[in-house]
């Protein structure tokens, strides 16, 4: 894999009347990554991936996707591009096969055989109208549809947000069936940590209007930690761990958790508090909702 940028944000804002959703957004995307976009509820995923497709007009800040502003991308450049938003809006009154063979007639690299075995493969009626589909339905059908050209940057608003998990299951095989392509990059958004898990190589952790980590996976995993200590006397109520997320004290002992369990910290807790320090690993779930805890 590169570390050429297929998108990159730089400073990025944008607000909606006095609210404030971006506020200074940095993020690169390289070239061959699945890049996992994890924030809550309302943090402004969706704004950014929006942003980052020129959906959305930013307020300050540059943008660009394959070198291009997007507010501007070339038909070229669109051709590359695979985008499932997170509410799907298709032609009601089609049948899922228009759809699919009406999609394909815009792009001329189409992979008819992909689509077909999508369709089979997701269980999707050929022959029903799109308008009584359900929302799983839906769903499946638009991933499809941005699929079908095997676009050289896929981005996924919540992707599986209503599948069931079996489809959820065939839906992230899918995923990394197509990420193998190191030419190939995808950007997604959820709030579903486990999913992310499975198949991103990298997170990027948005709170407040900023990405507060962008990184390898397992450089995230290796960083956060939550550390037990047990002092030979009881701790102060001032306690401070450096980088601590979260300081719990309770007399002799205390549950920290640290965005940074190297550089010396450990060696550092033994020797001024003659203490026994354990060090626990923790899941992408407990490393994110520690560093929420924290903001």
């Amino acid at each position: 894999m590169t570390s050429e940028a297929v998108v990159s944000a730089q400073g990025v804002c944008r607000r909606f009347g006095s609210k404030e959703v971006l506020r200074g957004v940095d993020l690169a995307v390289p070239r061959g990554s699945v890049v996992g976009l994890l924030g809550k509820n309302a943090a402004g995923k969706s704004t950014l991936i929006k942003c980052l497709l020129g959906l959305l007009r930013i307020d300050d800040g540059t943008i660009r996707v394959f070198n291009e502003e997007p507010w501007w991308l070339s038909a070229e450049s669109k051709s590359r591009l695979g985008y499932v938003p997170q509410e799907v809006s298709l032609y009601g009154w089609m049948r899922v096969r228009q759809v699919v063979q009406y999609t394909a007639a815009f792009y001329p690299r189409w992979n008819a055989a992909l689509a077909e075995k999508l369709v089979r493969q997701w269980e999707l009626p050929p022959n029903d109208r799109v308008g009584p589909l359900s929302p799983g339905q839906l769903q499946k059908l638009a991933i499809v549809l941005a699929l079908g050209h095997e676009p050289e940057l896929l981005v996924l608003d919540e992707p599986v947000g209503t599948l069931d998990p079996v489809a959820r299951r065939d839906f992230l095989r899918t995923i990394l069936d197509i990420a193998q392509s190191e030419t190939r990059t995808i950007l997604f958004s959820t709030h579903i940590t486990s999913d992310l898990e499975r198949v991103a190589d990298r997170v990027a952790i948005l709170r407040d209007g900023r990405i507060v980590f962008h990184d390898e996976l397992d450089v995230l995993k290796e960083s956060v930690k939550r550390i037990r200590i047990t002092a030979a006397r009881d701790l102060p109520a001032s306690f401070a761990v450096r980088g601590a997320l979260r300081v719990e004290v309770s007399g002799r002992s205390a549950l920290v958790a640290v965005a940074d369990a190297g550089n010396g910290l450990i060696d550092e807790l033994l020797a001024t508090w003659n203490a026994t320090v354990d060090v626990e690993d923790l899941s992408l779930e407990e490393i994110f909702l520690e560093m929420h805890h924290a903001g």
